[in-house]
Protein backbone atom coordinates (compact mmCIF):
# COMPACT_ATOMS: atom_id res chain seq x y z
CA UNK A 1 0.00 0.00 0.00
CA UNK A 2 0.93 3.40 -0.88
CA UNK A 3 -0.01 6.76 0.93
CA UNK A 4 -0.80 9.56 -1.35
CA UNK A 5 1.16 11.87 1.42
CA UNK A 6 4.33 10.86 0.51
CA UNK A 7 4.48 13.75 -1.65
CA UNK A 8 4.81 17.29 -0.94
CA UNK A 9 5.30 20.72 -2.56
CA UNK A 10 7.79 23.20 -1.44
CA UNK A 11 5.49 25.00 0.76
CA UNK A 12 4.80 21.67 2.67
CA UNK A 13 1.52 20.86 1.08
CA UNK A 14 0.65 17.78 -0.69
CA UNK A 15 1.43 17.71 -3.95
CA UNK A 16 -1.83 16.12 -5.21
CA UNK A 17 -0.84 15.62 -8.97
CA UNK A 18 2.39 14.46 -8.26
CA UNK A 19 1.15 11.96 -6.08
CA UNK A 20 -1.65 10.67 -8.08
CA UNK A 21 1.25 10.12 -11.03
CA UNK A 22 3.40 8.41 -8.57
CA UNK A 23 0.30 5.88 -7.36
CA UNK A 24 -0.60 5.21 -10.79
CA UNK A 25 2.82 4.07 -11.43
CA UNK A 26 3.33 2.21 -8.36
CA UNK A 27 -0.12 0.31 -9.51
CA UNK A 28 0.77 0.31 -13.30
CA UNK A 29 -2.38 1.93 -14.78
CA UNK A 30 -3.18 4.76 -16.98
CA UNK A 31 -5.06 7.44 -16.79
CA UNK A 32 -8.01 5.61 -18.44
CA UNK A 33 -7.96 2.53 -16.50
CA UNK A 34 -7.61 4.68 -13.28
CA UNK A 35 -10.66 7.08 -14.44
CA UNK A 36 -12.42 3.97 -14.89
CA UNK A 37 -12.01 1.85 -11.67
CA UNK A 38 -12.80 5.42 -10.19
CA UNK A 39 -15.77 5.71 -11.62
CA UNK A 40 -14.04 9.61 -11.86
CA UNK A 41 -14.09 11.38 -15.39
CA UNK A 42 -10.31 10.69 -17.12
CA UNK A 43 -10.37 14.78 -17.81
CA UNK A 44 -10.88 15.36 -14.52
CA UNK A 45 -8.24 13.63 -13.24
CA UNK A 46 -6.00 14.92 -16.24
CA UNK A 47 -6.73 18.05 -14.33
CA UNK A 48 -6.12 17.44 -11.41
CA UNK A 49 -2.80 15.88 -12.31
CA UNK A 50 -1.58 18.65 -14.42
CA UNK A 51 -2.35 21.23 -11.31
CA UNK A 52 -5.15 23.06 -13.46
CA UNK A 53 -7.82 21.62 -10.84
CA UNK A 54 -7.19 23.42 -7.79
CA UNK A 55 -9.27 22.82 -5.36
CA UNK A 56 -10.61 18.91 -5.65
CA UNK A 57 -13.77 17.34 -4.04
CA UNK A 58 -12.29 15.14 -1.44
CA UNK A 59 -14.58 12.99 -2.51
CA UNK A 60 -12.61 12.70 -5.94
CA UNK A 61 -9.12 12.01 -4.84
CA UNK A 62 -10.55 9.44 -2.18
CA UNK A 63 -12.08 7.85 -5.18
CA UNK A 64 -8.97 7.59 -7.26
CA UNK A 65 -6.61 6.70 -4.14
CA UNK A 66 -8.48 4.01 -3.15
CA UNK A 67 -9.09 2.51 -6.95
CA UNK A 68 -4.95 2.87 -7.47
CA UNK A 69 -4.90 0.91 -4.19
CA UNK A 70 -3.84 3.69 -1.99
CA UNK A 71 -5.06 4.89 1.17
CA UNK A 72 -5.55 8.45 2.14
CA UNK A 73 -4.36 9.21 5.44
CA UNK A 74 -5.43 12.49 8.06
CA UNK A 75 -3.30 12.22 11.16
CA UNK A 76 -1.55 14.38 12.96
CA UNK A 77 2.16 14.85 13.50
CA UNK A 78 4.52 12.04 14.75
CA UNK A 79 7.61 12.01 16.68
CA UNK A 80 9.26 10.88 13.63
CA UNK A 81 8.33 11.36 9.76
CA UNK A 82 4.66 10.74 8.67
CA UNK A 83 1.41 10.91 10.40
CA UNK A 84 0.09 9.63 13.47
CA UNK A 85 -3.51 8.58 12.89
CA UNK A 86 -6.32 10.00 14.88
CA UNK A 87 -8.53 9.00 17.68
CA UNK A 88 -11.89 8.95 16.55
CA UNK A 89 -14.19 10.92 19.03
CA UNK A 90 -15.06 8.67 21.74
CA UNK A 91 -18.92 9.99 22.13
CA UNK A 92 -19.48 10.31 18.33
CA UNK A 93 -22.21 7.90 19.08
CA UNK A 94 -23.91 9.78 21.64
CA UNK A 95 -26.98 12.69 21.31
CA UNK A 96 -28.56 15.41 23.21
CA UNK A 97 -32.34 15.35 23.83
CA UNK A 98 -32.22 17.83 20.25
CA UNK A 99 -30.92 14.95 18.44
CA UNK A 100 -27.95 16.62 18.06
CA UNK A 101 -24.05 15.81 18.43
CA UNK A 102 -22.13 17.09 21.53
CA UNK A 103 -19.22 19.14 20.62
CA UNK A 104 -16.02 16.64 19.04
CA UNK A 105 -13.40 18.75 21.36
CA UNK A 106 -14.97 18.20 24.30
CA UNK A 107 -15.41 15.15 27.32
CA UNK A 108 -18.93 14.04 27.46
CA UNK A 109 -20.25 11.36 29.75
CA UNK A 110 -23.28 9.66 29.98
CA UNK A 111 -25.06 10.74 33.20
CA UNK A 112 -26.43 8.38 35.48
CA UNK A 113 -27.29 9.83 38.59
CA UNK A 114 -27.11 13.92 39.68
CA UNK A 115 -23.11 13.44 40.78
CA UNK A 116 -22.63 12.48 37.17
CA UNK A 117 -23.29 16.03 35.97
CA UNK A 118 -21.50 19.02 36.92
CA UNK A 119 -24.28 21.50 36.81
CA UNK A 120 -26.64 19.47 39.66
CA UNK A 121 -24.86 21.80 42.62
CA UNK A 122 -27.63 19.41 44.71
CA UNK A 123 -25.42 16.35 44.07
CA UNK A 124 -24.62 15.56 47.67
CA UNK A 125 -28.16 14.57 47.64
CA UNK A 126 -27.87 12.14 45.18
CA UNK A 127 -29.89 9.65 47.00
CA UNK A 128 -33.08 11.51 47.22
CA UNK A 129 -35.73 9.13 44.71
CA UNK A 130 -35.86 10.61 41.59
CA UNK A 131 -39.09 12.16 41.62
CA UNK A 132 -37.57 14.90 44.21
CA UNK A 133 -34.91 15.84 41.79
CA UNK A 134 -34.96 19.72 41.62
CA UNK A 135 -34.08 19.53 37.66
CA UNK A 136 -34.28 16.66 35.01
CA UNK A 137 -31.20 15.08 34.32
CA UNK A 138 -29.64 15.36 30.96
CA UNK A 139 -28.77 12.27 28.87
CA UNK A 140 -25.13 13.47 29.15
CA UNK A 141 -22.56 16.14 30.24
CA UNK A 142 -19.45 17.92 29.36
CA UNK A 143 -17.30 20.23 31.00
CA UNK A 144 -16.58 23.98 29.27
CA UNK A 145 -13.79 24.99 32.00
CA UNK A 146 -10.44 23.87 30.02
CA UNK A 147 -8.56 23.37 33.79
CA UNK A 148 -10.73 20.97 34.73
CA UNK A 149 -10.82 18.89 31.28
CA UNK A 150 -7.43 18.60 30.96
CA UNK A 151 -7.67 17.64 34.81
CA UNK A 152 -10.27 15.15 33.59
CA UNK A 153 -7.91 13.40 30.63
CA UNK A 154 -4.53 13.27 33.03
CA UNK A 155 -6.66 11.08 35.20
CA UNK A 156 -8.14 9.11 32.43
CA UNK A 157 -4.62 8.16 31.54
CA UNK A 158 -3.33 7.63 35.46
CA UNK A 159 -6.48 5.19 35.60
CA UNK A 160 -5.39 3.71 32.03
CA UNK A 161 -1.69 3.06 33.25
CA UNK A 162 -1.74 2.48 36.69
CA UNK A 163 -0.91 -1.00 37.68
CA UNK A 164 -1.78 -2.60 40.79
CA UNK A 165 0.32 -5.40 42.00
CA UNK A 166 0.92 -7.49 45.32
CA UNK A 167 4.43 -7.36 46.82
CA UNK A 168 5.80 -10.52 48.24
CA UNK A 169 8.76 -9.75 50.61
CA UNK A 170 10.76 -12.10 52.34
CA UNK A 171 11.59 -9.85 55.39
CA UNK A 172 7.79 -9.10 56.01
CA UNK A 173 5.88 -12.33 58.21
CA UNK A 174 4.13 -14.65 55.95
CA UNK A 175 0.61 -13.32 57.45
CA UNK A 176 1.39 -9.95 55.63
CA UNK A 177 -0.66 -8.47 52.59
CA UNK A 178 1.07 -5.76 51.08
CA UNK A 179 -0.44 -4.19 47.22
CA UNK A 180 1.13 -1.11 45.53
CA UNK A 181 -0.66 1.08 43.21
CA UNK A 182 2.52 2.01 40.50
CA UNK A 183 2.55 4.63 37.43
CA UNK A 184 4.89 2.99 34.37
CA UNK A 185 7.66 4.94 35.38
CA UNK A 186 7.55 2.99 38.81
CA UNK A 187 6.42 6.17 40.51
CA UNK A 188 4.48 4.87 44.04
CA UNK A 189 1.20 6.16 44.04
CA UNK A 190 -1.04 3.89 46.18
CA UNK A 191 -0.46 1.16 48.72
CA UNK A 192 -2.73 -1.17 50.90
CA UNK A 193 -1.79 -3.38 53.84
CA UNK A 194 -3.16 -6.08 55.73
CA UNK A 195 -2.51 -8.94 57.78
CA UNK A 196 -4.10 -12.43 58.40
CA UNK A 197 -5.13 -13.40 61.83
CA UNK A 198 -7.37 -15.82 63.88
CA UNK A 199 -10.17 -15.21 64.92
CA UNK A 200 -10.04 -17.84 67.95
CA UNK A 201 -7.17 -15.20 69.13
CA UNK A 202 -10.17 -12.43 69.35
CA UNK A 203 -12.81 -14.42 70.77
CA UNK A 204 -10.76 -17.49 73.00
CA UNK A 205 -13.19 -20.30 71.73
CA UNK A 206 -13.96 -22.10 68.70
CA UNK A 207 -17.71 -22.22 67.55
CA UNK A 208 -18.42 -24.35 64.20
CA UNK A 209 -19.88 -20.80 61.92
CA UNK A 210 -15.86 -19.38 63.01
CA UNK A 211 -13.69 -19.19 59.99
CA UNK A 212 -10.37 -20.80 60.11
CA UNK A 213 -8.49 -17.18 58.92
CA UNK A 214 -9.76 -13.49 58.62
CA UNK A 215 -8.43 -10.62 56.95
CA UNK A 216 -7.50 -7.61 58.80
CA UNK A 217 -7.30 -4.13 56.74
CA UNK A 218 -4.67 -1.97 58.40
CA UNK A 219 -4.75 0.95 56.00
CA UNK A 220 -5.84 2.07 52.70
CA UNK A 221 -3.53 5.27 51.30
CA UNK A 222 -3.49 7.10 48.04
CA UNK A 223 -1.61 10.39 47.11
CA UNK A 224 -3.24 12.89 47.36
CA UNK A 225 -2.95 14.25 43.52
CA UNK A 226 -4.24 10.97 42.73
CA UNK A 227 -7.02 10.58 44.84
CA UNK A 228 -10.70 10.70 43.71
CA UNK A 229 -9.74 8.27 40.80
CA UNK A 230 -10.83 4.88 41.54
CA UNK A 231 -7.17 3.48 42.75
CA UNK A 232 -8.37 3.10 46.14
CA UNK A 233 -10.95 0.98 45.28
CA UNK A 234 -8.68 -1.27 42.96
CA UNK A 235 -6.31 -1.63 46.02
CA UNK A 236 -8.75 -3.30 48.10
CA UNK A 237 -10.46 -5.20 44.91
CA UNK A 238 -7.00 -6.42 44.02
CA UNK A 239 -6.90 -7.59 48.38
CA UNK A 240 -10.75 -9.15 47.71
CA UNK A 241 -9.27 -10.92 44.63
CA UNK A 242 -6.22 -12.14 46.59
CA UNK A 243 -8.04 -13.56 49.80
CA UNK A 244 -10.62 -15.40 47.30
CA UNK A 245 -7.79 -17.25 45.80
CA UNK A 246 -6.19 -18.15 49.09
CA UNK A 247 -9.11 -19.43 51.20
CA UNK A 248 -10.38 -16.43 52.64
CA UNK A 249 -13.60 -15.70 52.73
CA UNK A 250 -13.72 -13.11 55.95
CA UNK A 251 -12.21 -9.52 55.51
CA UNK A 252 -12.93 -6.82 58.92
CA UNK A 253 -11.88 -2.86 58.82
CA UNK A 254 -11.68 0.10 60.91
CA UNK A 255 -13.11 3.33 58.91
CA UNK A 256 -13.86 6.89 59.01
CA UNK A 257 -15.11 9.51 56.14
CA UNK A 258 -14.36 8.79 52.88
CA UNK A 259 -12.68 5.13 54.10
CA UNK A 260 -16.04 4.05 54.40
CA UNK A 261 -17.77 4.92 51.22
CA UNK A 262 -14.88 3.25 49.99
CA UNK A 263 -15.74 0.27 51.88
CA UNK A 264 -19.26 0.15 51.13
CA UNK A 265 -18.56 0.39 47.32
CA UNK A 266 -16.28 -2.90 47.67
CA UNK A 267 -18.64 -4.81 49.11
CA UNK A 268 -18.01 -4.46 52.97
CA UNK A 269 -21.44 -4.04 55.39
CA UNK A 270 -21.09 -1.64 58.30
CA UNK A 271 -21.39 -4.04 61.81
CA UNK A 272 -23.28 -2.38 65.01
CA UNK A 273 -19.43 -2.17 67.04
CA UNK A 274 -18.29 1.39 67.24
CA UNK A 275 -14.80 1.30 68.34
CA UNK A 276 -12.93 4.61 69.86
CA UNK A 277 -10.65 6.06 67.72
CA UNK A 278 -7.91 6.15 69.87
CA UNK A 279 -3.93 7.85 69.89
CA UNK A 280 -1.00 7.69 71.42
CA UNK A 281 1.29 10.50 71.01
CA UNK A 282 1.10 14.36 71.37
CA UNK A 283 -2.25 16.10 73.08
CA UNK A 284 -3.92 17.90 70.51
CA UNK A 285 -1.87 16.47 67.27
CA UNK A 286 -4.64 15.78 64.92
CA UNK A 287 -4.27 13.11 61.91
CA UNK A 288 -4.37 14.29 57.98
CA UNK A 289 -5.63 10.56 57.33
Amino acid sequence: MTEASDHTDESGGVDLGRALRALRRWADLSQRQLAEKSGVPQPTLARIESGRAVDPRFRTVERLVRAAGGQLTIGIPGPTSGAVELTPVPHDDMRDVAGRRYPAHLDVWPVHEPRDWPGAWWAEWYRLPPHRYPLPLPPAAYELNRRYRDNRRWGAEVQRNAQVRRVVDTDLPATSWRYVTELPDGSLIGELRAHERSPFLEFGEWHPDMPEREMVLDGVLVDARYRRLGLGRRLVTALVAGMREAGIDDAVAVAEGVGIDLLLACGFEIEARRPAALRLGHPGKRSHY
